[in-house]
């Protein structure tokens, strides 16, 4: 059986031009994460008609299975059933356009700013709400990823392993191959309606085969003009080919290389980048974004952004058309399960680090525990940040 695909009688009516200025607009409210992608399913499937119902559900199922910020992803998905190779990158870039340009803005602001007494205060408040942040990603991924002991002392030995400065790089594929081996009794999931794909596999893989081209010589360019951008580039690029499970999978990728391993900025500061990155309408991985400007102005920000989105663009437009037979394979399945069971790990981890990070009073443990609570309710997390930090501002 063929994948879902767009109706015939719908496709005429699609333009890149309009995929790109819908997905611009839905980017500019798109706050939330991975809760995006309801509205994403309303814009594609009911309001539009680009995708059916089958073919979305068969997308968010691509999307979480592969490297990348779920909701850029399946933003990408729609673009690349309803328009092709360039349909995904329009919508790719609509979705994600915003929220480079917010971040930007803010990360000159904080630049500029972030020693003033208000503004320090501000942010005292807002560290503490990343650290409930982080423990309400762990929790939550934790819940739905932790099912049995097995999956309990893998994750918990990722956390000791990261607690020792191990590298997240090496826990990741140490749990891979560790899932073949725990899950080998587990029962393989079959999906039995497996798509075929039709036409020269050249064909079905010239957008992905072009992309990863202009990625590879723009590296090439930047290792002649610029080192540090050339640094930049290559790191964000290798945390987004590990970064499976969501955006919340780069924190601790990023916060290895950028804080522990090269020392570009320290953990305080790394944290206020996630902090703001709440307050853009995109995904958490947007924190490459400030990191790029701090070391490097605009030119790094540029960089650092389209380093850390590239590679998941490119290998959702390159595993779509094959992904059912993929799924179905025992061993991608098992070696899944392992990578994911390992993020619960690094997350764990990374809120203990976080949270050892800051000197703690009493004002901070409340907000803290009010932040945690909220996000818990699931209260957009925007609000969560914007009244934490006025507050904080206010008392702290």
């Amino acid at each position: 059986m063929v994948s879902p695909e767009l109706p015939a009688h719908k496709t005429t009516a699609i333009t890149i031009g309009k995929l790109f200025l819908a997905f611009l607009r839905l980017g500019l409210t798109a706050f939330g994460g991975p809760a995006m992608v309801a509205y994403i399913r309303v814009l594609a499937v009911k309001k539009n008609g680009w995708l059916t119902e089958e073919s979305f559900r068969h997308g968010v199922a691509v999307c979480q299975s592969i490297p990348g910020a779920t909701a850029m992803q399946v933003a990408a998905y729609v673009g690349l059933r309803a328009g092709g190779g360039l349909g995904a990158v329009a919508t790719y870039l609509g979705f994600g356009f915003p929220a480079f340009l917010l971040m930007v803005a803010l990360a000159a602001l904080y630049e500029g700013t972030h020693d003033l007494a208000t503004v320090v205060s501000a942010f005292k408040g807002l560290q503490v709400i990343v650290v409930a942040l982080v423990a309400n990603a762990t929790v939550s991924f934790g819940r739905s990823t932790i099912k049995k002991q097995q999956d309990l002392l893998l994750g918990l030995g990722v956390a000791a392993f990261l607690a020792t400065h191990g590298s997240p790089i090496i826990a990741i594929i140490v749990s891979a191959l560790l899932g073949l081996i725990l899950y080998k009794k587990e029962v393989v999931k079959q999906n039995d309606h497996i798509s075929s794909t039709h036409g020269p596999l050249l064909k079905n893989l010239g957008v992905p085969l072009f992309l990863t081209l202009a990625l590879a010589l723009g590296l090439l360019a930047l290792f002649c003009l610029d080192r540090q951008l050339f640094v930049l580039s290559a790191l964000m690029v290798k945390i987004d080919l590990f970064a499976f499970g969501g955006g919340y999978a780069s924190v601790p990728l990023m916060l290895h290389e950028v804080v522990a391993a090269r020392h570009w900025m320290d953990s305080k500061t790394f944290m206020d980048g996630i902090a703001l990155g709440q307050v853009t309408p995109g995904p958490i991985v947007i924190t490459a974004t400030f990191v790029g400007y701090l070391l490097a102005g605009v030119p790094g920000a540029l960089i650092g952004t389209i380093s850390i989105l590239t590679p998941s663009l490119i290998i959702l437009t390159a595993v779509v058309p094959y992904f059912d037979r993929l799924q179905n394979n025992a061993l991608f399945q098992r070696g899944i399960r392992g990578v994911l069971v390992s993020f619960v790990g690094l997350l764990l981890a990374v809120t203990v680090q976080f949270a050892l990070s800051i000197h703690w009073s009493v004002y901070q443990v409340l907000i803290a525990s009010l932040a945690f609570l909220a996000f818990r309710l699931k209260v957009d997390i925007l609000w969560v940040v914007v009244i934490g930090a006025v507050v904080s501002a206010l008392i702290l």
